[in-house]
């Protein structure tokens, strides 16, 4: 697993809560989705390095 990977995936995280939090003050519901959006990829980004973790130990 990549610390790299993880990173960006936190970041993405991060990015998407902004983003969704800036759409509910302004009240722009395509913010909103699309912070949504972005913290559900950064879900999925932990979840395949978790996996890919996973394989790791398995195979050593």
């Amino acid at each position: 697993m990549s610390i790299e990977d993880r990173i960006k995936a936190t970041a993405k995280n991060i990015e998407g809560k902004i983003q969704e939090a800036v759409g509910e003050i302004s009240g722009d519901p395509k913010d909103q989705a699309e912070g949504r959006a972005k913290q559900t990829e950064a879900k999925v980004r932990h979840t395949a390095e978790d996996v890919k973790d996973e394989i790791k130990k398995v195979i050593d």
